[in-house]
């Protein structure tokens, strides 16, 4: 038994001593319903921070969420830090509540937008960081773009939709199922007018069910291009090529909304930042392989933007 524990003990301190050292590594809870992590490069002097905001649904701050376990945030994270450039990846309110089974069914779109001013607010406060950035992916896009204020030094969008939500949803209900892509375009059209409805096929009730109306309505009252058009900040805007998700074309939407932004689109890249040389099985399946690193050109990208 000794010699079990021994040899235990041995593995743990020669793992111990094997870890990155490049960048230190701080939990930190911005309120009662955000926590996350943050990470400082050990030895650079520059103090830029960048805070990263999730996606859709239940993603928590390495960018997992349910049965899906990719650790996209948490290696786009790790790749930033290790650059010189701090960075802060948050739960989003949603994981902590259903890890304590008290979910908030009158959530809205507007509470992620109070999260991520929260979470800056919270680092401006600190008077620490010379400049910080705001990267949104997917979701956290919109989000990101919405919670923009004047001390924010610049915006990345990371495969964010261009356009509203709601036809972001026709578009791919119809490619999905081209026989659904009328029912789906009435009752976004409900939608978008501030209307619920009962009136929709049971083959839409996962996307349309009446419980997730209300969010969905606060939702599609943004539209992003819209939104990204009045920033005047530098802008980079970020898609892949194999994005299953986000199309390039919502990217270049985006572009198109503001001429100082800058696009780069990245070959291969999927929705989950890993690089696929496959089809869309690989694609797909890849959204539960955390072996997989992420793009390295995406970390290259993003360096030398927050760095320029």
């Amino acid at each position: 038994m000794k010699r079990l524990f021994l040899i235990a003990f041995i593995s743990f301190v020669v793992l111990g001593h094997s870890q990155d050292h490049s960048f230190t590594e701080k939990e930190v809870s911005v309120s009662n319903l955000l926590e996350g992590t943050l990470l400082e490069p050990s030895d650079s002097e520059e103090h830029v921070l960048a805070i990263i905001i999730a996606g859709s649904g239940p993603t928590d701050r390495d960018g997992n969420q349910n049965f899906l376990k990719n650790n996209s945030l948490k290696k786009l994270a790790e790749g930033l830090t290790k650059n010189g450039i701090a960075t802060f990846r948050y739960d989003k309110r949603i994981v902590k509540q259903i890890r304590q089974g008290n979910v908030d069914n009158n959530m809205m779109f507007d509470d992620f937008v109070s999260d991520a001013k929260d979470v800056l607010n919270h680092f401006k406060a600190k008077n620490k960081y010379s400049k910080i950035y705001l990267i949104g992916h997917s979701q956290g896009s919109l989000v990101g773009m919405l919670a923009v204020d004047k001390l924010v030094d610049g915006f990345i969008s990371l495969a964010g939709a261009g356009q509203n939500i709601g036809d972001v949803i026709v578009e791919q209900v119809t490619n999905m199922a081209p026989q659904l892509g009328e029912e789906a375009q009435k009752i976004v059209d409900k939608l978008k007018q501030g209307e619920t409805t009962t009136d929709y096929p049971q083959a839409l009730a996962s996307v349309f069910n009446s419980g997730v109306q209300p969010f969905m309505i606060n939702w599609m009252k943004y539209n992003p291009a819209d939104i990204v058009k009045d920033l005047n900040i530098p802008i980079l805007i970020i898609n892949g090529t194999k994005d299953l998700q986000v199309s390039i074309d919502e990217a270049k939407l985006l572009k198109q909304s503001n001429d100082n932004a800058t696009l780069e689109l990245i070959e291969n890249m999927n929705h989950v930042l890993f690089e696929i040389e496959g089809g869309d099985l690989e694609n797909s399946k890849s959204y539960n392989e955390s072996f997989r690193p992420i793009s390295e050109h995406l970390i290259t990208t993003l360096t030398d933007f927050i760095k320029a």
